[in-house]
């Protein structure tokens, strides 16, 4: 059994369904396909999930929504016709929201209903098509197919007793269409995953059936070892592991959700990234363990980020200070304000944070509370870093990746504000600042990939 999920660009029109069909029609293994809602057509067009946010958000502002509405139903109405199909899930769209809106509950628990309503009207679209095809297809709700989530509206968790629930569906004879993105609790409450969740559900689902591959259909035939908006035609990455994928994908990759692959990885279930446009093409096979080559190249991609920040805290015998670190991310903790990354020294530390998350009132607070509470020599925030990540396996087993990743920020003219090394087996990690990310990037594709 193979479960499929179909991201936004692969169901954004009838086109693209049809494509879809074709798909699941070449492989009699392909028993349960997951679908997002339809994304963008082309670079100025809107995706239906934004579309149902934006209508949620005016109905929170107590403003109509029915512009928002409107188009909803439109793209809906435009896939349908295109496909010679009946009107009638598009009829209860409208209704459904009323019924949403005047439902008694927490307005969180609303809008994140309305958020569902793209993956669930497409979902129900595909199953009509297929059958039309003379396809065995059937259309299962979330709740039907045991995706029984923790009760946290747009950041809900799988709970562990879903997955003897979803091993049922092996039963089923039909092709199982699933949306995405959605769940509900114990107490039948419908709550979403974090944004891109269909991707998450596509995982859970190969997880809990024990698929013997998990297929992503995306836009792209494979994923590049780095992003071609800086670097044209890189190369393709044929095959990763697990966390090699889990890196790139923290560190700006955007072909996966970075919680996606939790699932899979821990049934250990090979996953492939495919291009719905060309799904004859080889794809980008990720596992759990490859053999590495110690002769290859030891990166198997370039990723980076920007969008962070530091505060460097500086005090003579920090070292000998004990409970130094923990007063330091309680003050943080306190603040609601999480880190990613503290490289240290022995008189000096720094936090490494998303910037977002710290605007400058909040940056006033921390730093006197700093000040008050840790009586530093020295402390300061920097904005405006980015994070580039060099990712590989073979990095572990070959001497000297860290000596050309240092030049070729040298031969960029590129200065390195922090480095962290050791805390990943497959990762060296660089902070630079932001308007030298182009520059850094394409020097390290130079000397790793086209030596």
């Amino acid at each position: 059994m193979k479960v499929a999920k179909f991201g936004g660009s692969s169901v954004a029109d009838a086109v693209q369904l049809k494509k879809v069909a074709t798909i699941i029609q070449a492989d009699e293994q392909r028993r349960v396909i997951i679908v997002s809602a339809p994304g963008k057509r082309h670079a100025d067009d809107v995706k239906v999930t934004d579309l149902l946010i934006e209508l949620g958000e005016s109905y929170q502002r107590k403003q109509k929504y029915h512009a928002e509405l409107a188009e909803v139903i439109a793209r809906f109405h435009s896939i349908v016709d295109d496909l010679g199909l009946s009107n009638q899930v598009i009829t209860k769209i409208e209704s459904h929201v009323t019924e949403i809106f005047q439902s008694d509950g927490d307005l969180n628990f609303k809008l994140d209903a309305i958020k569902a309503i793209g993956e669930d009207t497409l979902a129900q679209i595909l199953s009509e098509y297929l059958q039309s095809l003379g396809i065995n297809a059937r259309y299962l709700n979330p709740k039907d197919a045991g995706l029984i989530l923790s009760e946290q509206p747009g950041g809900a968790q799988i709970l562990e007793e879903s997955f003897a629930e979803i091993y049922r569906l092996r039963e089923y004879e039909e092709i199982l269409i699933i949306p995405g993105f959605f769940g509900y609790t114990s107490a039948g409450k419908l709550v979403t995953f974090s944004r891109g969740g269909s991707d998450i559900t596509g995982s859970i689902v190969a997880a809990g059936v024990k698929a013997e591959l998990y297929e992503n259909f995306t836009d792209v035939d494979s994923v590049y070892c780095v992003n071609p908006s800086i670097v044209k035609n890189p190369k393709e990455i044929t095959a990763l592991t697990y966390k090699e994928m889990r890196e790139l994908s923290y560190a700006g990759f955007s072909v996966f959700h970075a919680e996606a692959l939790i699932p899979a990885v821990r049934a250990e279930i090979p996953v492939c990234i495919k291009n719905t446009n060309n799904p004859d093409a080889l794809g980008t096979i990720i596992v759990s363990k490859k053999e590495v080559d110690i002769q290859a190249n030891p990166v198997v991609g370039i990723a980076s980020d920007n969008g962070f920040m530091s505060i460097y805290i500086s005090k003579y015998l920090m070292n000998r200070e004990v409970g130094f670190g923990r007063k330091l991310l309680q003050i943080l903790e306190d603040e609601g304000i999480s880190y990613e990354h503290t490289p240290s020294g022995i008189d000096d530390l720094s936090v490494i944070m998303r910037e977002e998350q710290m605007d400058e009132q909040k940056e006033e607070i921390v730093l006197e509370r700093i000040k008050a509470e840790l009586k530093p020599d020295q402390v300061h925030v920097e904005r405006g870093l980015a994070l580039v990540m060099i990712v590989g396996e073979g990095m572990q087993s070959q001497v000297g990746t860290a000596y050309t990743a240092a030049k070729a920020f040298k031969d960029a003219n590129v200065n390195i504000e922090m480095i962290n090394q050791g805390s990943s087996e497959v990762s060296l990690m660089f902070g630079i600042k932001e308007k030298a990310v182009n520059d850094a990037v394409k020097s390290l594709y130079q000397v790793f990939f086209n030596k």
